[in-house]
């Protein structure tokens, strides 16, 4: 009896594998071409990686491992390192995470299942639109309009949080109305707002796509059994997305980690370690290459691709580690109900 009953569902299981085998020539030419664009990209970022480390080789000699630990940026007195940039690097992506995740969150949320039919093009083609912006016209934004508008804000936050040490501001009194306030610009809580604002769209659409994955049969099934419709988006939705939501996350925080211009316009250089977000001061490694690139002597070059090869790495570690967890997540996986 079980092997009749067997019989059946083997028969089924190699017809459903006769299908999806490639039936002709096109096919396989399909798939050799997407296997050559892969192959493609990994050669491209391995001579990327190549041409860094080999321009970086007589800084990385010189600097050893001083190199991740030195602040100052001193090249020609064999004096430099990154730990101030990439501190500054770190906590400007951490601040535009800390904005542009909820941001995302919220908007992915409602495009997918709160928004009119007739009005998600509108919305999903305005999010996308955002996107597009040259980052350029983001920092200006910023420079011009955002650091005025912005300034409050920073104050009150260093009025009543500066008992963390994150927000503590030194050398001004937060509660004097005299106080001036040049000492809230040009901070790395200023870029990190600017960066927020890049990097959202791009969190939301992954999401979007995410959520708007999520099986019919279970959206249906939590109705039917008396959920609300924020009932169903917790049980149903966001954790059938929770990979998209942290896969977006990593990969807009692999973007944060390397913008320059936006970051450049904005932040005023210093090379120390600059905890306090509040306060003027910050700096990346994408700004300082933009900043010292065009003076650089053969050594101060060597010493800037080193750096580069620093952001490389981050950058590569996290968008891999986004890719892995994508492809580990349920988005995407069909109903079975």
């Amino acid at each position: 009896m079980t092997t009749t009953l067997l019989k059946p569902a083997a028969a089924a299981v190699a017809e459903q594998r006769r299908r999806l085998r490639p039936s002709g020539g096109a096919d396989r030419a399909y798939r050799v071409v997407l296997r050559l664009a892969g192959a493609g990209v990994l050669l491209l970022m391995t001579l990327v990686g190549a041409f860094l480390f080999d321009k970086a080789a007589d800084a990385l000699s010189i600097a050893g491992w001083s190199f991740l630990t030195t602040e100052k940026w001193e090249p020609d007195s064999g004096n430099f390192g990154i730990a101030a940039v990439l501190t500054g690097t770190v906590l400007i992506a951490g601040v535009a995470i800390g904005i542009a995740v909820p941001l995302a969150i919220g908007m992915a949320l409602y495009v997918s299942e709160y928004a009119p039919r007739g009005l998600r093009p509108a919305l999903i083609g305005l999010v996308d639109l955002m996107a597009a912006v040259p980052s350029v016209v983001y920092g200006l934004w910023g420079f011009a309009f955002l650091q005025g508008h912005v300034i409050g804000l920073a104050r009150w936050l260093a009025t009543y949080l500066s008992w963390i040490p994150l927000f503590e501001v030194t050398g001004s009194d937060p509660r004097d109305p005299l106080a001036t306030e040049t000492v809230y610009t040009s901070s790395t809580f200023i870029a990190g707002m600017v960066v927020a604002m890049m990097i959202a769209p791009v969190i939301c659409s992954i999401m979007r796509e995410a959520f708007s994955q999520a099986p019919i049969g279970e959206r249906e099934g939590a109705f039917a059994l008396g959920a609300t419709r924020w009932g169903m988006i917790r049980s149903v939705v966001l954790p059938f997305g929770r990979g998209g939501m942290i896969g977006g996350t990593m990969l807009g925080l692999g973007r944060a980690l390397g913008e320059t211009i936006a970051v450049y316009l904005i932040i005023s250089p210093v090379f120390s370690i600059q905890p306090h977000i509040l306060q003027n001061g910050a700096n990346s490694v994408s700004a300082l290459i933009a900043l010292r690139y065009g003076e650089a002597g053969p050594v101060a070059l060597s010493a800037l691709m080193a750096a580069g090869v620093a952001l490389f790495l981050m950058t590569l570690v996290v968008n891999f580690g986004a890719g892995i967890i994508v492809a580990r997540s349920r988005s995407g996986a069909e109903s079975e109900a």
